[in-house]
């Protein structure tokens, strides 16, 4: 809390973004329930399944670069290049958007062609979905650089706190102005809420940009930028494919129904995930900046003490969790609790990633995104078959399984990584002094 030098820093944006998280977990733990409520179990199920498409779809558009601001700004803030930066943040924008913009179009294409072979009461819900898909690319774009300047109040509070109350603000208005409690009217109560918070946190960013870093012109150096942003991309991609992609299969294999009990334990158990997405933010900025300076000992030093700012809250937070769990679920609806088996399964597999902390975060920082590559590829083809063999067999507890193994898999595979390439024993369990070998330092 007083302590000056970066690693006193990092913690104190740590423990920010981890209570911007606290408040945004109980407002989406706490919206999701009155939706659940308000909307019913296929409706609900229905919506979620679309919501969450339309989230990673929109992240994924932006090809890596709402990472790479965090990669390269902290560089260029070192060196006083303003110039770079405004050209990075400016091209990161317009880029990820133009993208998105197009996957959108496609999908329009798509939805015209082949809307007669998906289910009716897909269609509608998943055509409003890609008119949000530009915000929500911007907005990614708004956190990365908020995150690379430390400016967690910025970076996060519009995603995750004012976007969930707008959403559940709307579709409350519009069902109290007499719309059906659907998925549709759902979608067109996120739609409204993405827009609103994109361009406001546009405004506020690109005035905080301009006054943090003048400059009378924008340098791009598009060439080496994309050149780090697509391993980025293929890391972030198949990390946020692997978190993301229990819902969307459910959604392909079971009916809305399921969907919706299936996220409403996720939603609970996300309450855990939340410290891990704290520690990262903060600390992927201080990574990038201790490895351009050379300080490979600070540098183990901090990523050790990272994973324990990750694992011990995680562990204290889901024995919480665990103890409530049949009340929590509850509050969704007594159909709800037949998902309470599922909580104790997705944690084994939470903690097994929280006790590395972000481990991928620094292998990209430190210029290792190949390897990063290789491990989620791998993590995510490793979800996607126990996926397909499990849920066959036991339906949602599959799921779970499949989720939780992938998680446990892609812990020990950058533990062992981070180990051999860098030379750091990343472990919450490791107290003493790192010692990076000779090849990590050459």
């Amino acid at each position: 809390l007083t302590s000056s030098d970066g690693d006193g820093r990092a913690g104190r944006n740590a423990l920010i973004a981890f209570l911007i998280r606290v408040v945004s977990a109980a407002i989406a733990f706490v919206s999701q329930i009155i939706l659940a409520r308000l909307m019913g179990n296929f409706e609900y199920g229905l919506f979620t399944f679309v919501w969450v498409m339309t989230i990673l779809i929109g992240n994924l558009s932006c090809l890596g670069f709402h990472t790479t601001i965090i990669r390269f700004l902290p560089e260029y803030r070192e060196a006083g290049a303003n110039a770079e930066i405004r050209g990075l943040t400016s091209t990161a924008r317009l880029f990820s958007m133009s993208v998105a913009t197009a996957v959108g179009a496609t999908g329009l294409v798509t939805l015209h062609f082949l809307g007669d072979r998906i289910e009716s009461y897909y269609v509608m819900p998943l055509f409003l979905g890609i008119f949000a898909l530009p915000m929500v690319a911007l907005g990614d774009v708004q956190e990365g650089t908020g995150r690379a300047n430390s400016w967690p109040i910025a970076a996060l509070t519009p995603t995750y706190i004012i976007r969930p109350l707008l959403i559940l603000f709307f579709m409350a208005g519009a069902v109290k102005l007499g719309y059906p409690p659907t998925a549709q009217t759902a979608m067109i109560s996120a739609l409204a809420a993405v827009y609103m918070t994109s361009v406001s946190q546009f405004v506020f960013v690109v005035t905080r940009i301009g006054r943090h870093y003048p400059a009378p012109s924008r340098t791009i150096d598009f060439a080496v930028w994309f050149k780090v942003a697509i391993p980025i991309f293929l890391i972030e991609g198949f990390l946020y494919l692997l978190t993301n992609s229990d819902v969307v299969i459910v959604g392909f294999y079971l009916d809305p129904t399921e969907v919706a009990i299936y996220f409403a334990a996720a939603k609970t158990m996300a309450l855990v995930h939340f410290v891990f997405f704290s520690v990262k933010a903060a600390a992927s900025a201080r990574f990038s900046t201790l490895w351009a300076a050379g300080d490979r000992d600070a540098l183990a030093s901090f990523a050790r003490q990272a994973a324990r700012w990750s694992f011990w809250p995680s562990l204290a937070i889901g024995i919480l969790v665990l103890l409530a769990g049949k009340l929590l679920l509850s509050l969704f609806g007594q159909s709800f609790v037949a998902g309470y088996p599922l909580l104790a399964v997705l944690l084994v597999g939470i903690l097994a990633k929280a006790s590395i902390g972000p481990g991928e975060a620094l292998l990209s920082m430190v210029g290792e995104q190949r390897r990063c590559v290789a491990i989620y590829i791998s993590a995510l083809a490793v979800n996607l078959a126990m996926n397909v063999t499990l849920i066959p067999l036991y339906g949602l507890y599959g799921v779970a399984i499949a989720t939780s193994g992938a998680m446990v898999f892609e812990a020990l595979a950058l533990h062992i990584t981070i180990r051999r390439t860098l030379g750091i024993a990343l472990s919450a369990f490791a107290f003493s002094p790192a010692r990076p070998d000779n090849r990590a330092q050459s």
